[in-house]
């Protein structure tokens, strides 16, 4: 395996990646983009001071800290960056594509000059701390484990631009929904359970399955029900032993699940109540708009669409992890949102323009054994796909503008004989 090949295929790769993904930008910004997603993938990290350094770059550094900085405020970059993925991710996306929502949050506890900081709630640590939110849409198949980040937004209630949770999450289902021309099914948790969340899906006319939280209230046979007292009387006919595997760990759940018809008190539109026992102590209630009939394949399609969102966490703590987001450091409000939509485009890069593509998928074995895991390849391969990137990249030192020059051995010359 000659590794300075291998590098040079893979600085092409980001050369053409990140050409279309800053489609619509100067000329200046794209090769900023570029310089970008180089220093993030060859880093794993979001510090302007060590993305600098793997551009080696014949100047003082903090003229390059300084230019990066400068170009990182752009005002479209966000929604340029962000749209060029999801261009990309376009043919992905399918009928029944799930497209799975999810907020999270970056804390910041010990920043205090940051843009905009406001109060979140800290998962790690389970408090509140300074810190951002962030919209996260990741794109799955029910039954596959590849997953395809979309999209990836932060934001603060504090700042002034901003109209509050709802219209970000808006915001986000929005434009996925444009760019995959409508396609694919929303799946939310609990906390999208809401009257205006509800009202949007259904006037636009887009498929979803959401959690509804116990004290939901449905309208079912005339009569205005709690939708857990419902839970406890709706019939479930079928039975099913799902095996969910998470960190080389199985855990095995014994679930009954069946469903009813029932519509919002706020609408008279026709909806589907699936209930599930089995994972937990009470059910687990999912309401859907798409139609559904007595059927075991059915209505098990719909349990596991939705416990594959389960698997997004592990796709959001590999973009924190992998990339250091937590630690960012830039303090104004636009080059944070800016700085995601970069890293949302480095893990694109590493999850499916390296990762699961098929004419890539040499390239793609050999990033994995690049990475030297000690205990082989976790079930979550990207991890190892990001390190592997770093590893390769970390040999070069003459940045992602001088291509490498695989090394030629020079054949000795023959002397003439007389």
């Amino acid at each position: 395996m000659n590794l300075a090949k291998v590098t040079a295929k893979l600085k092409e790769q980001i050369k053409v990646f990140s050409g279309k993904v800053s489609e619509g930008l100067p000329k200046v910004a794209r090769r900023f983009v570029e310089e970008m997603l180089y220093g993030i993938a060859s880093e794993q990290s979001v510090h302007l001071s060590q993305i600098a350094r793997s551009l080696s770059e014949k100047i003082p550094l903090i003229k390059t800290i300084n230019r990066l900085s400068f170009e990182l405020s752009r005002r479209e970059l966000w929604e340029k960056v962000t749209a060029g993925v999801l261009k990309l991710a376009k043919g992905d996306i399918g009928a029944d594509t799930l497209l799975i929502l999810d907020l999270s949050d970056i804390a910041k506890p010990y920043a205090k000059a940051m843009e905009y900081l406001g109060r979140v709630h800290d998962g790690s640590l389970d408090k509140l701390a300074d810190g951002y939110w962030t919209v996260q849409v990741i794109a799955a198949e029910v039954g596959r484990a590849e997953v395809i980040p979309l999209y990836s937004r932060l934001y603060s209630i504090a700042a002034p631009d901003c109209a509050g949770e709802n219209e970000e999450i808006f915001r986000a289902i929005d434009m996925v929904s444009r760019a995959s021309d409508n396609r694919g099914i929303w799946v939310m948790d609990r906390g999208m359970d809401r009257k205006i969340i509800f009202d949007r899906l259904l006037t636009s006319r887009r498929r979803f399955i959401i959690r509804l939280k116990g004290d939901r209230r449905v309208q079912y046979s005339g009569e205005k029900l709690i939708v857990t007292d419902l839970a406890r009387r709706c019939f479930l006919p079928y039975s099913e032993t799902l095996v969910w595997e998470e960190r080389e760990k199985e855990t095995s759940y014994d679930i009954s699940f069946g469903f009813c018809r029932v519509s919002l008190p706020e609408t008279p539109l026709p909806l589907c109540l699936v209930v599930v026992r089995g994972f937990g102590l009470e059910p687990m209630m999912l309401l859907t708009n798409l139609p559904l009939r007595k059927n075991r394949a059915v209505l098990l399609r719909i349990v596991k669409a939705y416990i594959t969102r389960w698997g997004i966490e592990e796709t959001i703590r590999f973009i924190k992890q992998s990339y250091q987001l937590e630690d960012i450091r830039v303090q104004t409000y636009r080059r944070l949102q800016n700085m995601m939509a970069l890293v949302l485009a480095a893990a694109y890069f590493a999850a499916v323009h390296i990762g699961g593509r098929l004419k890539l998928s040499v390239l793609s074995s050999i990033v994995i054994r690049a990475s030297k895991r000690i205990f082989g390849t976790a079930p979550f391969r990207y991890y190892a796909i990001a390190d592997g990137i770093k590893e390769l990249l970390s040999r070069t030192k003459t940045g992602p503008w001088q291509p490498i020059t695989p090394w030629i051995p020079r054949t000795q010359l023959k002397l003439p004989i007389p």
